[in-house]
């Protein structure tokens, strides 16, 4: 590392080789629509959305003026014991776009927290039913649920996990559904893989489903490189929950407000869970924000559960906060106003035929696609895993385009007001640079 004199010594930068970053970075200083701006004033096309996150494109004016306006009229108020109106009329909205019953919905200000949210209203909801022995939590190898020490327990991700201890007591996995060997190069569902969904009954066989209180899976698992859930594995995990009386968590960070072409994955593939979290889309990641959906009658359940005063010993000073409520609002009505979660759909096959392009290319092991998003699997360098993608990342930086190394896998998946023309250029781009690559 540099000396304390140095500009970037400062910011301690997350998940970020920060000695490599620091002697060499690659810093965004502006946006517009689909493009950043770098420091050294090159236009970089998004092919991320950010980090999954700016759906409605960057900068939007719109959103923009309604911070503003929030800001100057209503800089915060509490929400312990208090109100504001923004947060009421935003929890209408969002409930007005979940699947039907889940219309209560909790802030929080990002996945990670809605996701330690959602773990404790499971734990309130299964202990208000008298199911008070039901404390196991089971997540899924692979998943990413955010950095909280609820998010990575029942998270799969090793780095993320292995330096901070066992995390909560009583967690348990089941196996991943990535399946090269069955399903490599699969546009939309795998085919295979349903079965996976019966190592839910293997842990209830295991443990006693009087013990296990939710499991939480990622009904698409975006951090860890687009692993897409195989055709009837949802539907499954879904029956095996209703049979043992196991509340049913997805986690939609990311794919919530469009990204698969609906406002949540649980909509456009036909699967109701009995707790939705979200984040990132939200407010188009003006504002940091995260939502927790639940069902009316298992929120009912806790309320009515305690004769008077709080009933959820929870929350957080910024639970909708009067600035990111504001976003969330203007950021509904862009969705709305230009259908972007149809626009998904209708580009969505145009997107999976140039992502299969690739097919061939040189390290390209596996691609992965659905909706408005992709996963691009290299072969690992003997020795380095890991090397081979990030040289690809910083090697699509450099010629004007931003994408997303996970592991040995390049992930996309750009603001919902990408053209057809700027789809071109994403492949197109990548298809050049692969060659480029040892």
């Amino acid at each position: 590392m540099r000396g304390d004199n140095d500009q970037l010594a400062s910011f301690w930068m997350p998940f970020t080789a920060n000695r490599s970053y620091k002697a060499h970075p690659r810093q965004l200083v502006s946006a517009s629509g689909m493009y950043y701006r770098s420091s050294d004033g090159r236009t970089i096309l998004d092919g991320t959305a950010g980090l999954w996150c700016s759906n409605a494109g960057h900068c939007r004016p719109e959103i923009a003026e309604a911070i503003a306006n929030a800001a100057a009229t209503l800089d915060f108020a509490p929400t312990f014991q208090l109100g504001h109106p923004l947060p009421f009329e935003l929890a209408q909205r969002v409930a007005a776009l979940m699947p039907e019953g889940l219309d209560r919905i909790f802030f929080t200000n990002s996945g990670s927290e809605s996701v330690d949210t959602a773990l404790k209203i499971a734990l309130a909801i299964q202990r208000a039913k008298g199911q008070g022995t039901r404390t196991r939590l089971i997540g899924r190898e692979r998943g990413y649920h955010g950095t909280g020490f609820g998010g990575i327990s029942v998270g799969g991700l090793v780095n993320n996990r292995r330096a901070f201890g066992g995390g909560l007591p009583g967690v348990d996995h089941l196996r991943h559904t990535h399946d090269i060997e069955r399903n490599a190069f699969t546009r939309g569902f795998p085919q295979h893989g349903a079965e996976l969904a019966d190592d839910l009954q293997r842990l209830v066989d295991l443990h006693g489903a009087e013990t296990i209180a939710a499991v939480i899976v990622e009904p698409m698992a975006g951090s860890t490189g687009v692993l897409v859930p195989p055709v009837g594995y949802l539907q499954r995990l879904r029956e095996i929950c209703d049979r043992h009386g196991i509340i049913l968590i997805f986690d939609e960070v990311i794919t919530a407000f469009g990204r698969v072409g609906a406002a949540t994955a649980a909509e456009a593939w036909g699967v109701t869970p009995d707790i939705i979290t979200m984040a990132k889309g939200l407010t188009n990641a003006a504002v940091p924000m995260g939502a927790v959906a639940v069902k009316r009658e298992l929120h009912d359940a806790v309320i009515d559960s305690v004769p008077g005063g709080i009933e959820l010993f929870h929350g957080y000073t910024y639970s909708g906060h009067p600035l990111a409520s504001a976003a969330g609002l203007a950021t509904l009505d862009l969705y709305a106003r230009e259908g972007l979660f149809d626009r998904a759909n209708d580009l969505a096959a145009y997107w999976e035929d140039a992502a299969h392009s690739l097919k061939g290319r040189r390290h390209v092991i596996d691609i992965r696609t659905i909706g408005l998003v992709a996963g691009i699997e290299l072969e690992p360098r003997a020795g380095a895993p890991t090397a081979r993608a990030m040289e690809l990342f910083h090697a699509c930086f450099d010629n004007g385009l931003l994408v997303r190394a996970t592991g040995d896998i390049i992930a996309l998946s750009p603001p919902l007001i990408v053209e057809k023309a700027q789809i071109d250029e994403m492949f197109g781009k990548l298809a050049e640079l692969i060659e480029t690559i040892d």
